[in-house]
């Protein structure tokens, strides 16, 4: 039977007693463990402001395709603006994902001190003035950017407590932090559409998937709204409409198991990040979408990365005793600069196992 993705309710964090909190603290534990996935429902993102964000979204992606290009990406170095589609690779033998995409991040003026160093994510955001109504726009992403941060904030607290990172850690790890916002859209694919539109079968492939899962599997692969991959940061937390198409894989039954979309709830995943600071203990699964339902999807994840500077290595309480730390200390802006290159300037990185890579 294939495992279900855990819905988790997050309201004992905020009003539960002592042995609620505990209950909270350990399915939080097993889901990192054992799956990396699972849903959160009763958080403090209002429902209002997920419907909010997802119509400004199909807003932004409805504008002519010249337009949506004035806010490239590629115009600058801040990590801000619109995402091309196929703009981004993770599976190396295909021709990009099938999506489209819209960066934000904590809108910071040139002039700011971690913009001027050059700090990777920091800078002004980029609010389009062509959409139907720009100011609402700007306050919705902007009212969703720090809703979703707060949580991820209340969600580090319970992990830091959960993994051994002292309260000083927790905080120098969280102020300033690397925290990008994306809109994402990914167009409806008929069935009868051509292999670039929907997507190629390989019915004779076989996907090698991470060395530290040691599995494979026949089944057939497809050209992905997003293909098979790892997230590169701390925590995501993934709002996706009721279209579906999210899907892990499981290492227990060898095979993709879909994330149903829970209404209300967001999708909480654990990423390389967090699998190098608890040397695999909370684990960074893979993940995909495809989109085969002729209805094009959207979704919002907010990758929470840290702060550029802090110094990721492996936790004490992370290391049975005699056990070696499996990753070498890295800054977290070091760590995210090569995993961008990787997937977005088709490159490789030395040292990276955590991505899927295809035969």
């Amino acid at each position: 039977m294939s495992p279900a993705i855990p819905v988790i309710d997050f309201a004992p964090f905020y009003k539960g007693n002592s042995e609620d909190r505990q209950r909270l603290k350990d399915e939080i534990h097993h889901a990192c463990k054992d799956l990396g996935f699972f849903q959160l429902r009763n958080h403090t993102i209002p429902p209002e402001l997920q419907t909010g964000i997802l119509e400004q979204s199909k807003d932004f992606f409805r504008l002519p395709v010249g337009i949506k290009e004035q806010y490239d990406r590629d115009n600058d170095s801040f990590n801000r603006g619109y995402e091309r589609f196929r703009a981004q690779n993770f599976e190396k033998r295909t021709t990009g994902d099938l999506k489209e995409g819209f960066f934000l991040g904590r809108h910071l003026p040139r002039d700011d001190p971690d913009v001027q160093a050059g700090k990777f994510g920091q800078g002004p955001n980029k609010y389009p003035a062509e959409v139907t109504d720009p100011q609402l726009f700007r306050d919705t992403v902007d009212r969703y950017y720090g809703a979703v941060l707060s949580l991820t904030i209340d969600l580090m607290t319970v992990i830091a407590e959960l993994v051994g990172l002292d309260s000083d850690a927790l905080c120098r790890f969280c102020t300033k932090p690397i925290a990008t916002l994306r809109l994402l859209h990914y167009p409806p694919q008929a069935p009868d559409a051509s292999e670039l539109e929907r997507g190629v079968h390989y019915p004779s492939s076989r996907i090698r998937l991470p060395v530290n899962l040691g599995v494979t599997t026949d089944e057939p692969t497809f050209l992905t709204g997003i293909g098979a991959h790892s997230d590169f940061g701390a925590i995501t937390i993934l709002l996706q409409d009721s279209i579906g198409g999210l899907q892990v894989w499981s290492r227990t039954s060898n095979e993709w198991v879909d994330v149903v979309p829970v209404p209300g709830a967001v999708v909480v995943n654990t990423g390389n990040m967090m699998m190098r600071w608890t040397n695999d203990r909370y684990i960074s699964n893979l993940h995909r979408v495809i989109n085969t339902t002729g209805t094009a999807r959207y979704s919002v994840p907010f990758f929470f990365d840290g702060n550029a500077d802090f110094l990721v290595e492996c936790l004490e309480r992370c290391l049975e005793p005699g056990e070696l730390s499996k990753y070498g200390p890295i800054t977290v802006n070091d760590w995210m600069v090569g995993r961008y290159a990787d997937t977005f300037g088709g490159g490789e990185v030395e040292g990276e196992k955590d991505l899927v890579s295809l035969e």
